[in-house]
């Protein structure tokens, strides 16, 4: 099976656990089995309105094996950063929610709401209620000199109801006010990951994400493996045209993978299918499964396009046969 390579998964949860309210179908049951043959199960979010309990409960729910110590989030990395950066004890302007405030109380740090409290840090999380008076402190103290750290810079986020505007979205408010750019403490960037090998122990781990930007990009950075999965955000397209620092180590439909062994990719051969390229585009020929057609045909893009991405045009001939 893939696991056994891996002593831990980083797990991504929106768009590759649930979507929303609803589990990914299959994704209880492959992480149930992923547990009982050994392998630790760290779900790491770039989303921090929730705590780590809270967003435990909610996968306990949907039927996923999941302990307040298993999740881990952008909002304990960026309190983490802060706290590295700034004398135990000082107050933070939280620009978010009660994951946010909870992370940063924790780190030994007084969270509090105004810039009238003089805070030598703000920090700022996705959270649905975020109001315009709040970001509005945000900026005051950032204006007066205070560190500004963001959660993570998603511009949107996968739901059931289609992708809505992110942390990064919001993240411009102040940002655009003041002139100031966060240091991100999210994916792709290091801390989070960090976080995560931190808490876990983790000594051979996979990253299992749905963004090539955030997840992918961010095992990349780290020099550590990658899965990208098709059911949230990422798509065939992205997949064949992703530059050098968002390829995944292996593309998969979704968490199923983690279950049977991985079929060898070689010059664009894979599972019947053979990719290759034919007066400047992409072609494909063979049979078997569109998740091997897949494979085939991104090993050959990238092997084209080297550092860079493959054009558009280039590689959409072969959509057709693997979507």
């Amino acid at each position: 099976m893939l696991i056994d390579g891996y002593d831990t998964l980083l797990l991504d949860l929106d768009g590759v656990v649930y979507l929303g309210d609803r589990a990914v179908p299959g994704a209880p049951r492959a992480l149930e089995e992923a547990q009982r043959r050994g392998v630790r199960l760290a779900y790491v979010t770039n989303n921090a309105s929730r705590t780590p309990a809270a967003i435990a409960a909610h996968l306990r729910a949907l039927g996923v094996p999941a302990g307040s110590a298993d999740v881990v989030t952008s909002a304990q990395a960026a309190a983490r950063l802060v706290a590295e950066r700034v004398p135990a004890g000082s107050n933070v302007l939280v620009v978010g929610g009660s994951g946010l405030r909870l992370a940063v109380r924790d780190q030994g740090l007084r969270p509090v709401s105004t810039a009238a409290d003089s805070p030598v840090a703000v920090v700022q999380g996705f959270a649905p209620g975020l109001s315009y008076g709040l970001l509005s402190e945000g900026a005051l103290a950032v204006r007066q000199g205070a560190l500004f750290v963001a959660s993570n810079g998603d511009s949107t986020m996968p739901t059931g109801r289609g992708e809505q505007p992110g942390n990064g979205s919001m993240v411009r408010v102040i940002a655009t006010a003041t002139g100031v750019e966060p240091v991100y403490a999210g994916k792709p960037d290091p801390p989070l990951h960090r976080e995560s090998v931190i808490r876990t122990g983790a000594r051979r781990p996979l990253v299992v994400g749905d963004r090539l930007d955030t997840d992918i990009e961010g095992a990349v950075n780290a020099g550590v493996d990658g899965l990208a999965v098709l059911t949230g955000v990422c798509t065939p397209l992205d997949l064949l045209t992703a530059p050098a620092r968002r390829r995944p180590t292996y593309v998969s439909e979704d968490l199923s993978a983690l279950l049977r062994p991985y079929p060898e990719v070689r010059h664009g051969d894979c599972g019947g299918w053979r990719a290759g390229w034919v007066n400047g585009s992409l072609r494909l020929e063979g049979d078997g499964s569109r998740i091997d057609g897949l494979r085939a045909a991104c090993d050959a893009a990238w092997a084209e396009a080297g550092a860079g991405s493959a054009e558009e045009d280039a590689v959409k001939p072969v959509l057709d046969r693997i979507t």
